[in-house]
């Protein structure tokens, strides 16, 4: 073993930190939750989707400074009604252990959503998500779950995936919107900056610029019910079906 070298005789070890000072202890593990998820490192394929900005791309329907008044309509009339309010009653039904509810929610949530692109990536982007977060994690309710999308019992879109991993890790629910639609911002940033409708400078500024849009669609979202659940940006799925018959495409949305 190693020896303390500046240990003298008869004095003892210094004191290590006790275990129980872990994120958790110090309340510090939901926020460690959600910074993981939204991170653009994070391997779920969320960041592989430009949420039909290539679309308006290629049509030429948006530039540079177009491009925060789409997010924001995108935010408040799209994802917003979508999939945070999906997110959100996911997180609550998987809180009070009512998994057969959050079957209802992701069906509904797939449903919704009118193109096969859009459909594809949900559901592909929320298998990834519930197999890496099961390990990652380690809760039963997201094994649970992951394995009900397996078993192609419910359809696994990204949205309500992210509601369990949030609830099973303890991430209260508001955070875990705001959480989530930032990082549909984060990914739409990064999608504006590879198509040329922004630089890494400007990309903040829009990043900036979301915060206040952010906080009235997470207050919505929490106040909706499963009824209220789908999005109105009919441009957006007009969009989305033009780039799936694009002949290049930098993204799978």
């Amino acid at each position: 073993m190693y020896r303390n070298e500046g240990d003298s005789a008869g004095e003892p070890p210094p004191a290590m930190t006790p275990p129980a000072m872990t994120a958790a202890a110090t309340g510090l593990g939901p926020l460690l939750v959600g910074l993981q998820l939204t991170d653009s490192a994070f391997p779920s394929g969320f960041y592989t989707l430009s949420h039909s900005l290539e679309g308006f791309a290629q049509a030429g329907a948006v530039d540079a400074a177009t491009v925060p008044h789409l997010l924001h309509d995108l935010l408040l009339h799209g994802v917003g009604p979508a999939d945070a309010t999906a997110l959100a009653l996911a997180h609550r039904a998987t809180a009070a252990g009512d998994p057969a509810a959050v079957v209802r929610i992701d069906e509904h949530l797939f449903a919704t959503k009118l193109g096969r692109e859009m459909r594809q990536a949900a559901t592909r982007t929320g298998r990834q998500l519930l197999d890496l977060g099961q390990e990652v994690f380690d809760r039963p309710e997201i094994s649970d779950y992951f394995g009900r999308v397996v078993r192609r019992e419910t359809p696994g879109t990204q949205a309500v995936a992210a509601g369990v991993i949030y609830a099973a890790t303890g991430v209260p629910v508001r955070q875990a919107v705001a959480c989530d639609l930032f990082a549909f911002c984060v990914s739409f940033a990064g999608a504006a900056l590879r198509l040329r409708l922004t630089d890494h400078r400007s990309a903040q500024t829009l990043l900036r610029g979301a915060a206040p849009v952010i906080e009235e669609a997470v207050e919505a979202a929490l106040r909706r019910e499963l009824d209220d659940v789908g999005a109105t940006v009919f441009a957006s799925d007009i969009m989305s079906g033009r780039h799936e018959r694009a002949e290049a495409r930098l993204f799978a949305s």
